[in-house]
């Protein structure tokens, strides 16, 4: 059979952005919203829309592109594993699954007996931990206020936000949710008769969807404390945190913690879809056996070769202390910037939350993008940053070059007028 080149176009062509826009509103559903801009080419942390205008990428995905857009040892290794065997069912091994999870055992140090089960999202993945919990026989897990897990129906069980919850219920049951940092309801909850009924504590180490809220010190550690002394499960939902993505490979890894159970997605593929549930020594890994979970695609040799690739390069040239260095800059520059709405930064490496004295995230948020700078609202007074981990000193001082006329613009008194 004769096989013919054809390349497919990929980007916007010749259509603006609205002819874009038109077309998606008529085709996809509307759960995004409108969308705010069309974006058909990337380049390191740069994205181009439809009109040829550049933005400084500082939200990565929502923190996924870890190493930015287009980088060239990512498209190599998609491009030669996809050459070479691209998809096959999980009745059969690949080698780049293989070496993914012993990579992953590895940077976590995980003990004997420890294993990793593949998904495609962070969702996924936290359905896993779900299910790791369920097989324990105990009928409640806890997790946070202001915790988000996903969206699918286990994963939003665990997320708090009653707007994402309700239109859903009834939600799977047995899930109680403790004030965000409380160690005395965390204590109430564990110690005692109460423990005995607890399979799991699931937990972000940073609560990234929560206004980018770090546990407080010595949180975690209490947590490890008391889920072993109630003999339930410690689930550390690493989705946004991991990979790097605070300076550490896993946010949770300062705390001087080891959980059972750690779920992995977003930043774990470079921008291609993977998500990854990693127990932690023999009890949590032999909780689900053959037959009870299972992913078409999880597992699927093209993810695996992105997130070694991904994973190759953060080692490789030190973006872990790049992370942290150029994190720090950022904080740094946005409280000297000594803005009346700027309350203070918060967060770790590059996932940082910019606090403000004003419920105007939002207004910031559109002003900076008109500036050509991407970012998200989190929070009504918290802006999200999450770049790729490859952004540099310099890049970030075009971003703080911007950001005062943001921040000006968002509190611009207005005429009243309509027009």
């Amino acid at each position: 059979m004769t096989q013919h080149s054809e390349v497919l176009p990929v980007t916007g062509g010749d259509l603006v952005s609205d002819d874009w826009l038109q077309r998606y509103t008529a085709a996809i559903m509307p759960t995004y919203g409108v969308p705010q801009r069309v974006l058909v080419r990337g380049d390191g942390a740069y994205v181009w829309d439809a009109d040829g205008r550049r933005y400084l990428d500082l939200l990565g995905g929502i923190a996924t592109n870890a190493l930015g857009h287009a980088h060239p040892t990512l498209v190599g290794a998609v491009t030669a594993q996809l050459s070479t065997l691209g998809h096959v069912s999980n009745f059969f091994a690949s080698a780049p699954q293989v070496a993914l999870a012993e990579r992953l055992l590895q940077l976590l140090a995980a003990p004997a007996g420890s294993k990793v089960f593949f998904g495609n999202s962070g969702a996924e993945a936290n359905e896993g931990a779900f299910k790791v919990a369920r097989r324990t026989g105990r009928p409640t897990i806890l997790a946070l206020e202001g915790g988000f897990h996903g969206r699918t129906l286990g994963a939003l069980a665990l997320t708090h936000k009653p707007a994402y919850r309700e239109p859903f219920e009834p939600l799977p049951g047995g899930v109680v949710h403790l004030p965000f940092g409380d160690l005395g309801a965390l204590e109430a909850a564990l110690v005692g008769d109460a423990g005995q009924h607890v399979a799991a504590l699931v937990v972000e180490a940073v609560q990234g969807e929560g206004g980018v809220r770090p546990l407080p010190p010595g949180y975690l550690a209490a947590a490890r404390r008391l889920t072993t002394a109630a003999g339930a499960l410690l689930v550390v939902d690493e989705v946004q945190t991991g990979v790097g993505r605070t300076g550490a490979w896993f946010a949770h890894t300062r705390h001087g913690v080891v959980p059972d159970v750690v779920t992995l997605a977003k930043g774990l593929g470079g921008g291609v879809p993977i998500g990854a549930v990693v127990t932690l020594g023999e009890r949590a890994s032999t909780l689900l056996g053959a037959g009870q979970h299972g992913s078409t695609f999880g597992g699927n040799p093209v993810s695996a070769a992105a997130a070694l690739a991904t994973l190759h390069v953060i080692e490789r040239d030190d973006l872990l202390r790049q992370a942290t260095e150029v994190g720090a800059h950022l904080v740094r520059g946005v409280e000297g910037l000594g803005h009346p709405l700027v309350q203070g930064v918060r967060g770790e490496g590059l996932l940082l939350g910019i606090q403000l004295t004003r419920p105007v995230a939002a207004q910031v948020v559109v002003a900076a993008l008109e500036a050509g700078v991407v970012m998200n609202a989190v929070a009504p007074e918290v802006v999200r940053l999450a770049p790729p981990l490859v952004l540099t000193h310099q890049q970030a001082d075009e971003f703080l070059a911007v950001l005062p006329h943001a921040l000006d613009v968002a509190t611009a008194p207005t005429d009243g007028r309509d027009d």
